[in-house]
C-alpha cells in the first residue's frame, strides 16, 4: 500500500497511560508526531485526571489543537477542571472562539467566573457575544476570527495584514471589506483574487462588486448549511441589523452541527430522546431515563390496540378466521405509514416543501395510497387463495368473503397508514414540535389502532350475513 495511504498511527489509551507514567520528553516527542484528532479520540477514553496530564505535556500548540477538535465534546470540562488555573487561562486564551463558547456552554454555572476572569478583555468581550445565542443558530456556532479590511485600502496593504494576523484568524480563505466609517460589510473577495492582482488595485475592484451572501445571528444552522451548500462557500458573514459582521460560520462548524442535528433526528425517529452523549459514555441511569419515557408512551398507545380487539370480540369469537390475519393488516398500515412519514420529514428538512403545501402532499399521498393498498390488497387475496386450493389451509366454506375482507381491508389500512403517515410531521411542526419525533413507532401504534377498526368494519360489511350473522 502507499504510504500515503497508509493510516497514521492512533494512539490507544493504554500507550498513552505508558508514556504518561514515562519520561516526559519521551511522551512530549511521541504525541508531537500524532495527530490532533487521533489524540483528542484517544483522550476521550482515558480517566479525567490522565486525560488533563497528557493535555499539559502536548506542546502548546498542539494541545489548542487537540482541545479545538469536535471529538472532545462533552469531555473538555472534566480535563479542564482537572488543569491548573494558569494553564486552563492560557489554553482556553488560544481556543477558537467558537470553540471556546462550546466549552463554557458545557461549564457548570459555578465554574464559569474561575475561568472567565484570567482572559483578556477582547477575549471575555467575544465570549459573551457568542453565548447570548442559542446553539442551534448561525450566532452559536459562528467564529469571531475572521479577517476584515477597510474597503479603501489596497491591494499589498491587504496582504500585508493576512500575513500579520493569519496565525490567529480561524480562515483567511475570505477578506471582508467594511465601509471605513461605518464598519458595514460592503463586499467579500477571496484570498486567490487578492494573491492574482496588482498590488496597487484598489481591494474593490479586483472581482466583480456584487452583493455579498450574509445571514442573520438567529438564522438556524440548517439554513446556514442549505446556503453554504448551495453556493459552494467556505464561510458566510453573521451580520447585525445595521449591517455589521458579528462574526462567520465556516464549512467544518456547519458539518459538525448538522451531523450533531441528524444524529438527534435519527434517535428520535427511532423512538427515543435524543442523546446528548455519546452511546458508548452515557451512563445505564441516563440511558434508561432517555429511554423510558417514549417506549412508556408507545406501550400506553399500544393498550388502546387491545381495547380495540375487546371491542370486537364477539366479532372475533363468530369468525376467528378473522384473527389470523391481523397482524398481516396491522404491520402493513404501520409500514405504509413509516413510509410516508420518513419521506415528509426529510422533504421538510431539506426545505424541499413547508408548511402550506400541506394539501398538496395530501393529494400525493392519498392516490399512492390507494395504488399501494391495491398492491397488497391484491397479494392477500392470491396468499388466501392458493393456501385454499392447494389445501395447506382450510378458511371454510365462506373464503371467497374472506379473501375479499383481507384485501379491501389492506386497501383501506395502508391507504389510510399512508395519508396518516404523511400528515403527522405537519401537525407537528404546526404546533412547534420537532417533525423528527413522528417516530416509525409512534406512526406505527397510531396506525394499529385504527387499522383495527377499519378491518372489522369491512368485516362487518362484508360478512354480516355469512359468518357475521
Amino acid at each position: 500500500m502507499p504510504a500515503s495511504l497508509r493510516s497514521p498511527h492512533v494512539p490507544t489509551p493504554p500507550e498513552l497511560l505508558y508514556l504518561l507514567h514515562g519520561d516526559p520528553e519521551e511522551l512530549a516527542e511521541a504525541l508531537a508526531s500524532m495527530r490532533a484528532a487521533d489524540v483528542a479520540e484517544a483522550l476521550r477514553d482515558l480517566p479525567d485526571d490522565a486525560a488533563a496530564k497528557v493535555m499539559g505535556a502536548l506542546p502548546f500548540r498542539m494541545a489548542v489543537e487537540v482541545f479545538d477538535e469536535p471529538e472532545l465534546e462533552g469531555h473538555r470540562c472534566p480535563i479542564i477542571t482537572r488543569m491548573g488555573d494558569a494553564a486552563a487561562a492560557t489554553l482556553i486564551e488560544a481556543m477558537s472562539s467558537d470553540q471556546r463558547a462550546d466549552l463554557f456552554r458545557e461549564l457548570d454555572e459555578r465554574d464559569r467566573p474561575r475561568f472567565l476572569a484570567p482572559l483578556a478583555p477582547a477575549t471575555r468581550e467575544s465570549l459573551e457575544l457568542l453565548l447570548r445565542f442559542a446553539p442551534e443558530t448561525a450566532g452559536g456556532i459562528m467564529t469571531t476570527e475572521f479577517v476584515s479590511i477597510p474597503a479603501s485600502w489596497r491591494v499589498h496593504q491587504a496582504l500585508e495584514h493576512i500575513r500579520a494576523v493569519a496565525r490567529s484568524k480561524e480562515t483567511v480563505y475570505a477578506v471582508y471589506l467594511l465601509e471605513p466609517e461605518t464598519n458595514r460589510l460592503v463586499q467579500t473577495v477571496g484570498l486567490t483574487d487578492l494573491l492574482l492582482a496588482e498590488g496597487d488595485a484598489a481591494v474593490t475592484s479586483v472581482r466583480t462588486r456584487r452583493k455579498p451572501l450574509t445571514v442573520a445571528a438567529d438564522t438556524s444552522r440548517e439554513d446556514v448549511a442549505r446556503l453554504i451548500s448551495k453556493y459552494n462557500l467556505l464561510a458566510v458573514p453573521v451580520v447585525d441589523e445595521g449591517g455589521h459582521v458579528l462574526g462567520i460560520v465556516t464549512v467544518d462548524d456547519v458539518i459538525d452541527a448538522i451531523v450533531r442535528e441528524q444524529t438527534e433526528d435519527v434517535q428520535r425517529f427511532g423512538g427515543l430522546e435524543a442523546l446528548d452523549e455519546p452511546y458508548s459514555e452515557i451512563s445505564f441511569a441516563r440511558m434508561i431515563r432517555k429511554r423510558a419515557g417514549w417506549l412508556c408512551a408507545l406501550f400506553l398507545g399500544e393498550m388502546l390496540t387491545a381495547t380495540a380487539m375487546g371491542h370486537f370480540e364477539g366479532e372475533i369469537a363468530k369468525a376467528v378466521v378473522l384473527s389470523l390475519f391481523i397482524p398481516l393488516i396491522i404491520s402493513s398500515g404501520g409500514n405504509s405509514g413509516s413510509q410516508a412519514t420518513s419521506l415528509i420529514i426529510r422533504a421538510l428538512a431539506l426545505r424541499e416543501i413547508t408548511l402550506k403545501d400541506w394539501w398538496r402532499i395530501g393529494l400525493r399521498e392519498l392516490p399512492a395510497g390507494l395504488a399501494l393498498g391495491c398492491i397488497l390488497g391484491v397479494i392477500g387475496v392470491i396468499r388466501i387463495v392458493v393456501w385454499q386450493r392447494f389445501g395447506w389451509y382450510d378458511y371454510g366454506v365462506h373464503w371467497p368473503l374472506v379473501a375479499a375482507t383481507v384485501g379491501g381491508a389492506l386497501v383501506g389500512v395502508v391507504t389510510f397508514g399512508s395519508l396518516a403517515g404523511s400528515m403527522l410531521p405537519f401537525l407537528l411542526k404546526r404546533l412547534g414540535f420537532d417533525p423528527a419525533s413522528a417516530s416509525a413507532p409512534f406512526v406505527a401504534t397510531l396506525v394499529d389502532v385504527t387499522g383495527l377498526i377499519i378491518y372489522f368494519s369491512v368485516a362487518f360489511a362484508i360478512l354480516r350475513n355469512t359468518l357475521l350473522r
